[in-house]
Parts: structure tokens; C-alpha cells; sequence
């Protein structure tokens, strides 16, 4: 890739981390390299056990792994993810820094902002160390509007209507 854009999917409706995973697995189809890192997401899911089988070329990271919704957490207890997603941060530098990767997913990172677990300017500082020819894909609900305003891409999923609401449970290789 001569030069690589930034791509946002948010909004309120399904299929954000879908789309930044097709996104990859058409990427690895033509050869490039693609590191996704989940934020806050501790649960076992199908995109794990598929993206296995494409390593080395689609790496999967989790930083904040966490088996419990941020809303349900105490202070202390998002206080201590807050500062394990901090130090973590620094590997995303080091691939940033290393040219490790052609296409960087941040998966719910913005989801991450919205917690006050990552800073907007956390995320400015990744955009700015972002090198010319890296794809990045940020992923999650409210984006701030300084990120928008550096972001190449911008695509709103919108809810609609959606079986959950009716009580229809996460299903596996549906939405876990």
C-alpha cells in the first residue's frame, strides 16, 4: 500500500468489528499483514478460533481483557483496567513504531474513550505515530469529534431493529 487511510466504523447498530474484520480478511487475501487489537473483550469468541488460522498474517491482540461490562464496575475496578490498557498501549506503539503490520484494527477503542479508560488524546497520539502506509480501522460508539476530523472514513452502523431488544440471547457464529 502506497499510503493508508483512517476508517472509522461506530455507531449504535451491529456489525462495527464485522466489517473491520472483513475488512482484514480481504487485506491477508492479497498478501498483507493485519494486527486487530480488541479492547475490552475477555469472552471466548468464534473470530478468535478463525483468525488462528491465518496466523502470522492476521495477528489478533485482546488489551483490557475483561469478563465484565465497564458499567457494572467500581471505581477501583476501572481504575485498575484504565492502567492495564495504559501499559498495553505501549505494545501498540512498539507496532506502530516497527512497521509490524499493514492494516492496524483498534476494536472498540472509541468504546474505550467513552469509558474513560483511554484519553482522546491517547488516540490523537496514535493517529499522529500512525506511519504514511498503515491502514488504520478505529471501531466503537461515540466518536469524538477530534477524531472525526482526522479520520479518512467514516461509516455509521444505525440500529434499526435488532432481535436482542426482544430478549434473543448472543448466539454462536452470530454475534459471539
Amino acid at each position: 500500500m502506497r499510503k493508508g487511510y483512517i476508517q472509522v466504523y461506530t455507531g449504535d447498530g451491529k456489525g462495527k468489528t464485522t466489517a473491520a474484520l472483513g475488512l482484514g480478511l480481504r487485506a491477508v487475501g492479497h498478501g498483507l499483514k493485519v494486527i486487530l487489537i480488541q479492547f475490552m473483550k475477555g469472552m471466548h469468541t468464534g473470530e478468535l478460533e478463525s483468525i488462528k488460522r491465518l496466523d502470522p498474517e492476521f495477528r489478533i491482540l485482546r488489551f483490557g481483557e475483561t469478563r465484565k461490562f465497564v458499567f457494572l464496575m467500581s471505581d477501583s475496578e476501572r481504575q485498575g483496567l484504565a492502567l492495564k490498557i495504559q501499559e498495553e498501549i505501549k505494545i501498540l506503539h512498539d507496532i506502530l513504531q516497527n512497521k509490524s503490520c499493514d492494516i492496524l484494527i483498534l476494536d472498540e477503542i472509541l468504546g474505550c474513550i467513552q469509558a474513560g479508560l483511554v484519553s482522546v488524546e491517547d488516540l490523537l497520539d496514535i493517529i499522529d505515530h500512525k506511519p504514511d502506509e498503515m491502514e488504520l480501522v478505529l471501531t466503537g460508539r461515540g466518536l469524538p469529534e477530534e477524531i472525526a476530523e482526522r479520520a479518512d472514513l467514516i461509516t455509521e452502523m444505525k440500529a434499526v431493529r435488532h432481535y436482542m431488544d426482544a430478549g434473543v440471547q448472543a448466539r454462536i457464529g452470530i454475534e459471539k
